[in-house]
């Protein structure tokens, strides 16, 4: 296996521009860029001297150069690229959500197997310093048992029922935009996958789903709950309860600093690592490791897995089917 990964990227939206940036900043630069757009794909290259625009970006997937591709276009799309890619034996990141669903998912890992690949979706959380070095706090005891999590997400958008977030076509709705990161970050902390899940949701007037609560219990009796909303702002606040204390994190996707409030003292004390500004960064160097070493641990499929079943069976509770799903 070669040392110096040839990474290329499907779109050129605001993800593709951080990732290569990051690239950069690892001293790396991005090997190709491929677009529906040739011309936007152009523009892109010239900013971050790419070397490589395909004419049709479908080139990517055949092209015996490219070693990993990032993609950054939206989720409806990720299963026929990803089809692609995992065939023409590319190993791949790919944007949250990953899928639509489980079965998507579970194509595509099927696929990854069989051609020998890692397969991973770009999510902030598992990648995070801060949150490896929590984790570690956790399985250490001295904290005690996680007993309770409770998440915040929400935004405010504005009723433009032809963006993303509300448009149906493009599998818009909060739970596979924001809801992702909350039950990441929730299958992080916990034991084991909750198997008990109950849930209200509001709906848009598009009929995604606008905003959502939702409490999730595991057989240890771990239990969470989520508030989200795309059409009202909320703080993206976690907290995770536990016998002798309670950690909080705020801006918790890209976090980089937590509180650990103790139980019986009530002394805070203040945890940092690593940088915001470098979450993607991590991301790539964890892939790069991964791929380097044959080790996909740190890419935690499994809980991508875990969490793709979750919002399944929610959309499935809720009734709420996208067009490629029927």
């Amino acid at each position: 296996m070669k040392q110096n990964l040839n990474w290329a990227v499907l779109g050129t939206g605001v993800i593709a521009n951080e990732m290569a940036q990051a690239l950069q900043n690892m001293g790396k630069q991005l090997y190709a860029v491929g677009n529906r757009t040739y011309e936007k794909a152009v523009t892109f290259a010239e900013t971050y001297n790419v070397p490589k625009v395909y004419d049709d970006f479908r080139e990517m997937f055949t092209d015996p150069e490219v070693d990993v591709i990032y993609i950054t276009t939206p989720h409806n799309t990720h299963i026929e690229f990803l089809r692609m890619a995992l065939k023409n034996h590319k190993h791949v990141l790919c944007e949250k959500s990953i899928t639509l669903n489980s079965e998507e998912l579970n194509e595509a890992v099927r696929l990854a197997r069989d051609n020998q690949v890692i397969l991973a979706e770009a999510m902030t959380i598992w990648h995070m310093p801060l949150y490896k070095k929590l984790w570690n706090i956790i399985e250490s005891g001295e904290l005690g048992n996680v007993q309770l999590l409770q998440l915040n997400f929400g935004s405010f958008k504005e009723y433009n029922m032809e963006n993303r977030f509300f448009n149906r076509n493009l599998a818009g709705g909060a739970l596979l935009d924001i809801g992702v990161y909350a039950l990441s970050l929730t299958r992080s902390f916990l034991r084991s996958q909750p198997d008990q899940i109950l849930s209200q949701v509001k709906f848009a007037p598009t009929g995604v789903d606008e905003q959502a609560g939702i409490l999730l219990t595991n057989q240890q009796g771990q239990m969470a709950t989520l508030t989200l909303s795309l059409h009202s702002k909320q703080p993206k606040r976690a907290v995770i309860s536990c016998e002798k204390g309670y950690i909080e994190i705020l801006e918790y996707p890209r976090a980089d600093k937590a509180v650990i409030v103790d139980a019986q003292t009530g002394e805070r004390r203040e945890i940092t690592e690593g940088s915001t500004a470098c979450a993607l960064q991590y991301e790539m160097q964890d892939m790069e490791q991964a791929i380097l070493t044959g080790n996909a641990e740190e890419m935690h499929l499994a809980d991508t897995i875990d969490v793709m079943e979750m919002m399944t069976g929610l959309r499935q509770e809720w009734g709420l089917v996208y067009p490629e799903e029927m």
